[in-house]
């Protein structure tokens, strides 16, 4: 069982940006320290949700300051940047981290970032199969061209290929975020795990594999790589030395964070957008995902991993909003969790 952290760079109530990141930064070095196998940062543009716009930039920084954790984007909102931009950075970081970078991606949502970008609605409701398949390809193959809807051009040679690099596979893993059936078999058809969202329990992250199994079969995916797909469950971990006391530091903690940060985000197109309650939303976090004693979250975390067949994790570990009390949560799941799972 693989376990690392899942960082939003998440900006609570009173804090500023610096002071985010600062711990964004700080978790992720604590995290090396620990033991923890890698980190998983998250991008948004313009929201206080997360105060990193650029995933792989974070991730550069993070891989200058460690030696062997792994570093992966959750993700990178393809429909805003250029697929082959985006290849090339995933290629350099790949080959200057010897292998330690993994390139997550998703669609995003239908925010104003399209606007800002200049990509448009269309990039989010039906250009992410082409945007994905163009990356893919970069990241594969010694040279590409396109002849699609939204890229057209001359083929031209991959700089720098990650092929090259001196690790035991042809590039950085590729990983899908999936929240529908529909990206489900997306992501299935062309091999690539996925990422589950910490909003779903279980029961609908093991339904979720399951039915990428059944797409990748019917694919003519091979059953190696289907057996050994490394799907990445997202979640929230707050330890103390009791229940009680873990989930009161995320309910105080949490909730406004959420509200502050959600309800920053603007529709491109002003379509109406549903809200979760901010602390009912918290109260299911803490339900769902390794929330408690440490002998707790070894539970949890096993627990999952045997109803699901998932075996890697990125846990939120920011989540009491205080640099001192994430930098011990990283530290307690590093020692008194993870060598009971291992």
């Amino acid at each position: 069982m693989r376990v690392g952290s899942f960082v939003l760079a998440a900006q609570f109530p009173g804090q500023g940006q610096g002071e985010a990141l600062h711990r964004a930064v700080r978790s992720a070095e604590v995290a090396e320290e620990s033991g923890l196998d890698s980190v998983w940062l998250a991008e948004h543009h313009f929201v206080p949700y997360g105060t990193c716009p650029s995933a792989v930039t974070l991730a550069a920084l993070l891989l200058g300051r460690t030696r062997r954790l792994r570093v992966g984007t959750a993700v990178s909102v393809l429909p805003t940047v250029h697929p082959v931009a985006l290849g090339e950075q995933a290629a350099l970081l790949h080959l200057t981290s010897g292998g330690r970078f993994s390139l997550g991606v998703g669609r995003g949502g239908p925010w104003v970032d399209l606007e800002v970008f200049g990509s448009g609605l269309e990039a989010y409701e039906s250009g992410f199969p082409e945007s994905l398949d163009l990356l893919v390809r970069w990241l594969r193959e010694p040279s590409v061209g396109a002849d699609g809807e939204r890229f057209r051009f001359r083929e031209v040679p991959v700089v720098p290929r990650p092929s090259e690099a001196l690790t035991d596979v042809a590039g950085p893993e590729v990983v899908v975020a999936c929240t529908s059936p529909a990206s489900v078999r997306l992501a299935a058809e062309r091999g690539l795990p996925m990422l589950l969202g910490m909003h779903v329990g279980d029961e609908e992250k093991a339904e979720m594999v399951a039915l990428w199994r059944q797409h990748a079969r019917a694919a003519g995916r091979p059953a190696a790589e289907i057996r050994g797909a490394g799907h990445v469950s997202a979640g929230v971990c707050q330890i103390a030395d009791r229940r009680t006391d873990a989930v009161e530091t995320l309910v105080k903690t949490m909730p406004g964070w959420l509200k502050q940060g959600l309800d920053a985000h603007v529709t491109v197109d002003g379509r109406a957008r549903g809200m979760r309650d901010p602390v009912a939303y918290t109260e299911l976090l803490c339900g769902l995902h390794p929330v408690g004693t440490p002998r707790l979250c070894v539970d949890r975390l096993a627990a999952t991993s045997e109803r699901t067949g998932i075996s890697r994790f990125a846990l939120l570990v920011e989540g009491s909003g205080d640099l001192a009390a994430t930098e011990e949560n990283v530290r307690r799941l590093g020692s008194e969790v993870l060598p009971h799972l291992r």
